[in-house]
């Protein structure tokens, strides 16, 4: 459950507070999109998704080929296994570094208005292509990713039929694995049967926590919508994760990181965390804001938080439960900008239980798919034809 806007009123945030109503007023529900099933994925206009495409996306996606030394791929970081992201703290880097903030999962990515942590990117195809050519994550350039494809007979032989290419075109990988990631959607967990009218959907533990969740926890004031997320950005307390104090990799490749995103030389040479959507605004009151991540598939998708601090949906409700604060009392090192509707919400244990019970129902069976037997290189002549070219000249 991501944080909430910071500028709600003080009649909102009292109903986080322990001794709080139990249930958000009938006009606070209001002012916040209700749940509801997901429907369909957004199309890009130009670049609507076919079985062609998505099948080549599909391959590329997979193919650590679009990287920088052929040992990184998008798959590498997003582990269909792992939930489709990276079951540890720090996403996997680049070979030689370490990423810095937790991986999330590609399922229902399409949904999203803008990707990253920080909303960096607006479109799955610019995320691509960030994700294949950033310094700490695929490291790739762009001639050489398209000079290795056009060695490979069977991408030029899909491009050509998919996109016209004469020859494989980097700008056609990024939408080739958008189409693909446009077909990784769940829409049939049993919150989506619940909503739809099957009421057996849900268990009387889920719906208990249900109520919990639009009432006394609060949740829904950021987790609504179809997605359970409203797209906005918040800081909710998450502390530093103490894997910096030892691991100078991820020291190093977030100062990178800062550097490349024009962070100030103070901020460069003080900061002890993550300062979030402060890259993208540099304003001072968005330090340590992230996006409101959303539930659904969360159940298939430990560690959670942006740096991964958090390992269940249990260790996540009792940081709400305690205002924001991690088991030791630690809370985020920009308290001025925590958001006010972070409060101690006083839940019994029962109430908990409920709560995490209702969050296992934003998520399906776990999404597989056979990984595909990626095309070789060849040749493209042979040496007698190079011979019969050199004497022709």
């Amino acid at each position: 459950m991501a944080g909430c806007n910071a500028q709600a009123s003080k009649q909102e945030a009292a109903t986080m507070a322990p001794v709080g109503k139990a249930m958000l007023a009938k006009s606070e529900q209001a002012a916040f999109a209700p749940l509801a099933p997901l429907g369909p994925p957004p199309q890009a206009a130009d670049n609507l998704t076919t079985p062609d495409k998505a099948e080549l996306g599909k391959l590329l996606f997979f193919d650590p080929r679009v990287g920088g030394d052929a040992s990184t791929g998008c798959s590498t970081c997003h582990e269909p296994e792992q939930g489709w992201a990276w079951a540890e703290d720090f996403s996997r880097g680049y070979p030689g570094t370490v990423h810095w903030r937790n991986s999330q999962t590609i399922i229902n990515s399409a949904y999203y208005p803008r990707l990253f942590w920080a909303g960096s990117d607006a479109s799955l195809e610019k995320q691509a292509k960030s994700a294949a050519t950033g310094g700490v994550a695929g490291n790739g350039e762009s001639d050489i990713m398209e000079a290795r494809l056009a060695l490979i007979p069977e991408y030029r032989k899909r491009f050509k039929e998919v996109f016209g290419d004469e020859w494989p075109l980097i700008e056609n990988v990024w939408r080739a694995i958008a189409a693909y990631e446009t077909t990784l959607v769940q829409r049939d967990t049993p919150l989506d049967k619940y909503l739809q009218g099957d009421k057996a959907a849900l268990s009387a533990e889920q719906v208990r926590g249900k109520t919990l969740f639009e009432g006394k926890a609060g949740c829904i004031q950021c987790h609504n919508g179809a997605m359970a997320s409203d797209m906005d950005y918040h800081n909710i307390g998450v502390p530093a994760n103490k894997r910096w104090e030892e691991d100078g990799l991820a020291q190093i490749t977030f100062r990178y990181e800062q550097y490349a995103k024009g962070q100030t030389e103070e901020g460069y040479r003080t900061a002890k965390s993550d300062w979030g959507f402060y890259y993208r605004s540099k304003n001072k009151w968005d330090k340590g804001k992230f996006r409101t991540p959303s539930l659904r598939y969360a159940a298939h998708t430990a560690p959670y938080m942006h740096n991964g601090i958090l390992y269940t949906l249990e260790d996540v409700v009792e940081f709400y439960n305690r205002g924001g604060f991690d088991e030791e009392g630690r809370t985020t090192q920009f308290a001025e900008n925590k958001s006010k509707l972070i409060k101690p919400l006083g839940l019994t244990d029962q109430e908990k239980a409920d709560l995490v019970a209702f969050l296992e129902s934003f998520s399906g069976d776990p999404i597989t798919t056979e990984k595909p037997a990626l095309p070789e290189y060849a040749p493209l002549f042979t040496r007698a034809e190079l011979e019969a070219a050199q004497e022709a000249k």
